[in-house]
């Protein structure tokens, strides 16, 4: 007769568990999570990809590898590798590089995926997410409207597709309606990551008389640091390193959708989803940065007015609309 110990009676019915319950064999150990990102993790989009997954990691949750500065011609080999390697759930964008990352996917049926795209979901195993953060770029675009002197007002964008598009389109109509006369300069670089290329944008813009830039990349706070004007940001808060320059910011906060992902990974549950609306506000997705150095510098009944539209926001009362299409300079 064979007599276990209370130990190991508990471990073998716990291996039994597993094995019958979907999904509990990742609950019981830290989840294999990797990500391939075609930009540095210092660029603001892929950033708070990266800030969310390395929360996810400080907390014990997941063991997280990243490989950055992917080119696109490797995209499909680094997600293969991490596959293979056995990592539950990946993460990146896959904009460039759409039917490559489905079809890695398609591959690998057993492994998650989550990747920002334009793109649908598809089963069982590839969701996308977007960066829906269009209510908080109004609200800053209301505060830029208030801010310009000049009624024009600067803004460099990357690629002029549906993310940067919508955040553009939403912080012009905030801008508008707290400023009627207000004229837009819009350019895009045609890069995610080339701070020399939209500092010298913005410095075109500013020269013709821009006094407040809407920085969508990185660059253009240095322009208008330089020539002493003022910037909004977009996605992150960098008025530390700008608390002059920088009056308010769009942020964008990944851990809803991250956490979302990482539980349902767990419990065997991930389906093929659209994680998009987990970036609004409602889902703490995104928010305004607080005003910090402009605080005493916005105009008080600005202030009053966006707390009034972030409220009427919040509790479903204004909508801001979704506006893929490109935006066009309106200056003369």
């Amino acid at each position: 007769m064979t007599i276990r110990s209370p130990l190991r009676r508990l471990a073998l019915a716990t291996a039994a568990l597993a094995l019958a319950v979907p999904g509990l064999a990742f609950a019981q150990a830290k989840l294999k999570v990797a990500a391939v990102y075609t930009v540095p993790f210092e660029q603001q989009w892929v950033g708070r990809l990266h800030k969310a997954l390395k929360a996810a990691e400080a907390r014990g949750e997941i063991e997280y590898k990243a490989s950055e500065n992917v080119a696109n011609a490797d995209y499909e080999r680094v997600m293969r590798e991490y596959a293979t390697a056995g990592n539950q759930l990946i993460v990146g964008e896959a904009f460039a590089v759409e039917s490559a990352a489905r079809k890695v996917a398609k591959d690998f049926p057993k492994t998650m995926f989550l990747l920002g795209s334009s793109g649908k979901p598809v089963a069982p195993n590839f969701s996308v997410f977007d960066n829906y953060i269009q209510e908080p770029a109004y609200l800053t675009g209301m505060i830029a409207g208030a801010m310009t002197k000049s009624n024009k007002i600067g803004m460099v964008g990357g690629f002029p597709i549906p993310e940067v598009n919508r955040l553009m389109n939403a912080f012009m109509a905030g801008a508008k309606e707290t400023n009627p006369k207000v004229e837009f300069s819009v350019a895009f670089i045609n890069s995610w990551f080339d701070p020399p290329k939209a500092k010298e944008a913005a410095f075109a813009m500013i020269d013709k008389g821009a006094d407040v830039m809407y920085a969508e990349r990185f660059g253009v706070s240095d322009a208008a640091k330089e020539k002493k004007v003022l910037a909004i940001g977009n996605v992150i808060d960098t008025q530390k390193q700008y608390p002059d320059t920088v009056v308010a910011s769009a942020l964008w906060n990944m851990e809803p959708s991250i956490d979302r992902a990482i539980k349902l990974v767990k419990e065997g549950k991930f389906t093929a989803e659209d994680y998009g609306p987990y970036s609004t506000m409602k889902h703490k997705g995104s928010e305004l940065a607080p005003l910090g150095t402009f605080e005493k510098k916005v105009p008080a009944d600005t202030v009053a007015k966006v707390k009034a539209k972030e409220a009427d926001i919040r509790a479903g009362k204004f909508t801001v609309k979704v506006d893929d299409d490109q935006p066009k300079s309106t200056a003369k």
